[in-house]
C-alpha cells in the first residue's frame, strides 16, 4: 500500500524526536514550514501532528505552537516493566552470528532480561529503523554490530541520543570511531598479518588478498596483509588486492579471481576476508580444475563451521564467537547495573581479543624438501 501523505510527515517528525533533533519540550517546525517542506496541505499536517499528540510524542500550547513531549515521565513503574536488552547484528541466522548471539543471550537471560534480536542486513536504513524502535521502547541496553563500519554513518545522531537518554550500548566486531564507544572486537589487523605471514613462511611470494572494505574488519585485515608483505620485503602488487563492498560480495571477488587465474602470473596463495568468501573461491578453483593446496593455497578468517565442512579443511584465523557474545553480555549488564555516566563506558572498558591461526590442510609449503643420502 502506498504511503499516505500525512504518514510521511508523521514519521519524519517522529524520526527527529528519536534521533534527538527535537529535544523534550523543544518546539517543532511550524505547520507552514512542514507544509512547504512536504508539499502538503495544512489539513494533512494537522492530521499528522494530531496523531503524534494522541500517541504522546507531542503536545500543543495554545498560541505558542507544538512541542516535543518528555516521554521519560511516561515510562512504566520499574516493578511492572519488563527488563529488556536488544542485540542488533548485521545478520542473525548466517555464518558465525548464531554462535555470537547464543553466547550473549545465555548470559543475559540468566539475569532475567528479555532479549530482542534485530538484523540490519548491513544496511543503514534498516539500522535507522531498528534504532528508532530501541529508542521508542526504551530498552535497558543494546549490544550492536556496526553497519558498514568503514563508511560514513548517517545514523550517528541516534547513537548520541542513546547517550542522552542514558541507554548504554556496546559495539561488537567493529565500531564507529567517531563515537569512541565501549566495544568488544578482535585485533583484525593482526589477524590479517597472521594469515599473510603464514603463507610467506611457507615460501609464497605471489599472494593475493580479498577484502570487504565497507566494514572496518576488512579494512584492518587488508592493512595487516600489506604490513606482513612489507615487513618481509615482498613488493605489494596492487593487482593482487581485490576490494569489494556488501552489494558486490557475491560477484566481484569471484570474477576477479577468475581473471587472476587466467593470467600468466597467477598467485600461489590467497588471503581471504573470511571463511564464507573462501568457500566461494574454492568453487572457482574446482571450475578451473585446480586442487588445494597442491595448485594453490588459501587462508580463511573466523574459523567458522565452513572451515571443516568442505573436502578441503581450511586454515583459518580463529574467532571467539560465543566467548565474544558472552563477554559483551556481561559488560552491558555491568553498565546497566552501574548506571550510565556522562562519559561513554566510564565503568566498563573495551576489550580486544588476540587472534590465533588454526592450521589445517588448505596451505602447503613451496619449499622443496632437502634429501639426504
Amino acid at each position: 500500500m502506498a504511503e499516505t501523505k500525512y504518514n510521511r510527515v508523521k514519521e519524519w517528525i517522529r524520526g527527529r524526536i528519536l534521533d534527538g533533533t527535537y529535544a523534550p519540550k523543544s518546539k517543532i517546525n511550524s505547520e507552514s514550514e512542514l507544509m512547504k517542506q512536504f508539499g502538503v496541505s495544512r489539513h494533512t499536517v494537522r492530521i499528522a501532528i494530531g496523531e503524534l499528540v494522541s500517541e504522546g510524542w507531542l503536545y500543543t500550547e495554545q498560541g505558542a505552537g507544538t512541542f516535543c513531549a518528555d516521554r521519560s515521565s511516561r515510562e512504566e513503574a520499574p516493578k511492572f516493566r519488563q527488563k529488556k536488552i536488544a542485540i542488533i547484528t548485521t545478520y542473525i541466522s548466517d555464518y558465525i552470528f548464531p554462535s555470537i548471539i547464543r553466547g550473549a543471550e545465555a548470559e543475559i537471560s540468566k539475569e532475567g532480561y528479555q532479549v530482542s534480536l534485530f538484523s540490519t542486513n548491513n544496511d543503514h536504513e534498516n539500522e535507522k529503523r531498528i534504532l528508532e524502535t530501541v529508542t521508542a521502547q526504551r530498552f535497558d541496553g543494546v549490544i550492536i554490530e556496526a553497519t558498514q563500519s568503514a563508511t560514513s554513518n548517517p545514523n550517528i545522531n541516534y547513537y548520541l541520543n542513546l547517550d542522552l537518554l542514558g541507554i548504554p550500548y556496546i559495539m561488537i566486531n567493529a565500531y564507529y570511531d567517531e563515537l569512541e564507544p565501549v566495544s568488544v572486537i578482535m585485533d583484525d589487523e593482526k589477524g590479517g598479518f597472521l594469515q599473510t605471514e603464514h603463507l610467506i613462511k611457507l615460501g609464497h611470494r605471489n599472494i593475493a588478498g580479498f577484502f570487504k572494505t565497507d566494514d572496518l574488519q576488512g579494512a584492518k585485515r587488508m592493512k595487516g596483509y600489506i604490513k606482513a608483505l612489507r615487513e618481509n620485503g615482498i613488493p605489494v602488487n596492487p593487482k593482487n588486492i581485490v576490494t569489494y563492498n556488501t552489494a558486490e560480495k557475491t560477484s566481484k571477488p569471484v570474477e576477479n579471481l577468475k581473471s587472476m587465474l587466467d593470467s600468466s602470473e597467477k598467485p600461489t596463495g590467497i588471503v581471504s576476508y573470511n571463511d564464507e568468501l573462501a568457500m566461494k573461491l574454492l568453487d572457482v578453483f574446482r571450475q578451473k580444475e585446480m586442487t588445494v593446496p597442491d595448485d594453490i593455497s588459501i587462508v580463511g578468517f573466523d574459523n567458522s563451521f565452513f572451515a571443516d565442512v568442505s573436502e578441503v579443511k581450511l586454515t583459518s584465523v580463529d574467532h571467539p564467537k560465543s566467548e565474544l557474545g558472552q563477554l559483551a553480555a556481561r559488560m552491558i549488564l555491568k553498565m546497566i547495573s552501574k548506571g550510565r555516566s556522562s562519559k561513554q563506558g566510564a565503568a566498563v572498558k573495551s576489550y580486544v581479543f588476540e587472534p590465533n591461526l588454526i592450521v589445517r590442510n588448505s596451505t602447503k609449503s613451496l619449499e622443496k624438501p632437502v634429501h639426504t643420502e
